[in-house]
């Protein structure tokens, strides 16, 4: 069953066509990638689900609701979540008041409640503070909610940035580039946390990813823009050969040894004129 189904969706700024007519598809429980060169409306078509662009054309279908006229905070509450390339913590707060943020939407407490302390509302902020810490154990930052966001390690960081995610309790989790600036070995182990996302938590997940091992290695199904248009869907398999892939976006130097490599689970990366922005 489809968690996610957009009918062609245009984004269009002045004379650019950031995203055209893009049908899209996306299963429940599923781990699902979207790659593409620079430009190629990855990130526009993101902003178009979260309500951070409004689309001006086509629908957008979230769990049986439509959400291509709604709010951003809307969308969040109906169950959708999200991660950016740059990592957008708030730098000054501890990790564990960056996830009590995440937190907000499904806390009922009002404003005379908080100013006079009420028992409901101290036992909510009590709750809502043992949710954030049980996060920060989910994520493997236990021991680390007094940090402020800004002296965590880059990797930790990116898990912080994902645990406010699942403070919302997302039914769909959209990952922008959740391995960018990582290492292999770093990169190995956020592959193996999402997977343990979906596992465990029944999340769907959907990617914004440049390194093509990852992808290949995670993704069960994986879409292809160029230009705004979709050029290619279907399995890594089918992706790896396909010649539209190869051309526009792999280039056919850079693809020619993937076939082989990228259905395995290492995350090296392929050179930088190969890279999706």
């Amino acid at each position: 069953m489809a968690i996610l189904t957009a009918k062609k969706v245009t984004k269009r700024f002045g004379g650019l066509v950031a995203v055209n007519a893009l049908d899209f598809t996306l299963e429940k429980q599923t781990i699902a990638s979207i790659i593409g060169p620079n430009g190629a409306g990855k990130t526009t078509f993101f902003n178009c689900i979260t309500g951070f662009n409004q689309a001006d054309e086509g629908e957008i279908i979230f769990d049986g609701v439509p959400i291509h006229r709604l709010r951003p905070d809307k969308i969040s509450h109906l169950g959708i979540s999200r991660t950016y390339q740059n990592i957008r913590l708030f730098p000054n707060m501890t990790a564990l008041e960056n996830i009590l943020v995440g937190l907000h939407a499904h806390l009922h407490a009002t404003w005379i409640g908080a100013v006079v302390r009420t028992p409901a509302t101290r036992a909510e902020e009590e709750h809502a503070h043992e949710e954030a810490r049980r996060l920060l154990r989910f994520v493997g930052l236990q021991g680390k909610g007094d940090v402020l966001a800004r002296n965590l390690p880059y990797g930790d960081q990116r898990r912080l940035e994902i645990a406010r995610a699942l403070a919302n309790k997302p039914k769909l989790l959209l990952l922008d580039e959740p391995t960018a600036g990582m290492n292999p070995t770093e990169s190995e182990a956020m592959v193996a946390f999402i997977r343990r996302l979906r596992d465990e938590l029944g999340i769907t997940i959907l990617l914004i990813e440049h390194h093509m091992r990852v992808v290949m290695s995670i993704s069960e199904r994986i879409t292809v823009l160029d230009y705004g248009e979709k050029i290619a869907e279907g399995t890594p398999r089918e992706i790896q050969t396909n010649p539209r892939v190869i051309e526009a976006y792999l280039g056919r130097g850079s693809a020619a040894d993937i076939p082989e490599q990228a259905v395995r689970p290492s995350v090296s990366t392929l050179p930088a004129s190969s890279a999706a922005g």
